[in-house]
């Protein structure tokens, strides 16, 4: 690409993207619903753990790697990497896996403007009915709001990292943390809210096993956006004077925040709605609780606030969900975007166009998947079941590859790029990092630990999403 690379214009515009790219529909809804069955404070105490021990390690090879080489993750690989054709296969799968899961987001991106838009209508009663998002999904309405999110996609992308990416950022995640604010303080005053924050807060640690622990560092991971060459594009756009261990602490301090004040929205109301609600019996997926079981929730408020005040409480919570999918949407396409600008010198609009289409037509197959297509719907089978296409995207790419990405920027980093030229960039725009005890246990973690735990991460998934066998029982 010619000319001077584009730059984040501020720190918190770093920041605020970032955290847009980690913020998504898995802190909102998902990580509430993983701590409820896992333990409540202990599984919090765990993925905080977590965060800030093997994930915080991992962001900063990552963003140092983009700063450093000052290209997308393909060029970053290749360039400190010297070209090594196994290293520009990592660079590869970096980009593939972004532009793969932009699929099947984009997808559930659509879902939850569709539920927005019922919800701002008012059609609270359709949506609480277990048939609606079954009929919802396999309707032709799904192109039509698929239409507007892609041209949501394209005109904050078209504007570049600080008109677009950066102005969006420091749009959206503000509005965000305000509704996400306002509602906790109205599920707070719902009655028996407190049972919700109670059991969210008080550990119970006879419910720590082996794959609790496990789905809690997993869930710190996919949270991060590790993997997905996010942080290594996003670093590319910082410059050499940015203090990147202070801005990845911020960036993890924002997600886990977010998540934790989620749960504080999440559970209460669940609580509330259903006061003797066994947390096992609510859906393993983040899906399922927000097309299915909130809009219950939702409809059941109009005995206590009323048809309108009902209305704006799930419109308020329908559009906080899609500003996190819209801002981690934006961060996983801006991905093979700046690839393809950086590998084949074309215009931003270009690249927005021509990937733009493909990744149209792929998401548009993952909606007919879910019935209305049978070769898509049964596409593949793996693990004594059938799978559609959106199964086999999200599996393959999201919950398999991922891990493996950031075990490979970890040997990379520490074994490839070498350990003091990794610590020198870290230092540079940082010295209170220089001989600092986090730059001894980042160096120490990227070269022992980290690397084996997301191996095994890695191993036990593909054992148990192809071969139904998990290593932890």
């Amino acid at each position: 690409m010619s000319g001077a690379r584009e730059q984040f214009g501020s720190r918190i515009g770093f920041i605020l993207a970032a955290a847009g790219s980690a913020v998504g529909i898995g802190n909102l809804v998902g990580f509430p619903v993983g701590a409820a069955k896992n333990g409540g404070g202990a599984f919090l105490l765990m993925y905080a753990i977590f965060v800030f021990a093997i994930c915080l390690p991992v962001m900063l090879a990552e963003m140092s790697v983009g700063r450093h080489a000052r290209k997308d993750p393909l060029g970053a690989y290749r360039e400190i990497s010297g070209n090594a054709p196994h290293w520009k296969l990592a660079g590869w799968m970096a980009i593939a896996t972004p532009f793969m899961i932009a699929v099947f987001y984009m997808v559930i991106t659509v879902w939850i403007f569709g539920y927005l838009v019922e919800a701002v209508s008012g059609n609270l009663a359709e949506l609480a009915n277990p048939e609606t998002f079954n009929t919802f999904i396999n309707s032709s309405t799904v192109f039509a709001y698929m239409a507007v999110v892609v041209a949501v996609v394209y005109l904050i992308l078209q504007g570049g990292v600080k008109k677009g990416i950066e102005k969006a950022a420091k749009l959206l995640m503000p509005a965000l943390f305000v509704m996400l604010l306002g509602l906790v303080v109205f599920v707070l005053t719902r009655d028996n809210a407190m049972a919700g924050v109670e059991f969210y807060l008080v550990p119970d640690f006879s419910k720590i096993t082996a794959p609790v622990i496990n789905g809690a560092l997993s869930q710190a991971f996919f949270s991060l956006s590790l993997g997905m060459g996010i942080l290594i594009t996003y670093g590319s756009y910082m410059n050499k004077q940015s203090d990147v261990p202070n801005s990845a602490k911020l960036v993890a301090i924002t997600d886990t925040a977010v998540a934790f004040t989620a749960g504080l929205m999440i559970l209460p109301a669940i609580f509330s709605f259903n006061p003797d609600i066994n947390p096992d019996e609510l859906s393993e997926s983040s899906v399922g609780m927000i097309f299915t079981y909130l809009p219950e929730i939702f409809l059941a408020l109009q005995s206590s606030i009323g048809y309108f005040g009902a209305s704006a409480v799930a419109s308020l919570f329908f559009l906080l969900v899609f500003f996190a999918a819209i801002t981690s949407l934006v961060s996983i396409f801006e991905v093979p975007v700046a690839a393809l600008m950086d590998e084949k010198g074309v215009s931003r609009k270009w690249a927005l166009a021509s990937l733009g289409s493909v990744m149209i037509v792929l998401a548009a197959l993952s909606a007919l998947s879910f019935g209305k297509v049978e070769f898509l719907t049964k596409f593949v089978a793996y693990a004594g079941a059938d799978k559609s296409l959106f199964d086999v995207i999200y599996d393959v790419f999201y919950d398999t590859i991922l891990p493996l990405n950031g075990l490979l920027i970890c040997i990379f980093v520490i074994y490839r790029w070498k350990r003091a030229n990794f610590n020198k960039a870290l230092e540079e725009g940082s010295e209170n990092f220089t001989g600092s005890w986090f730059e001894r246990y980042v160096d120490i973690s990227l070269k022992t630990f980290i690397p084996a735990i997301l191996l095994i991460i890695f191993i036990n998934t593909v054992a148990v999403k192809y071969f139904q066998i998990s290593l932890f029982g």
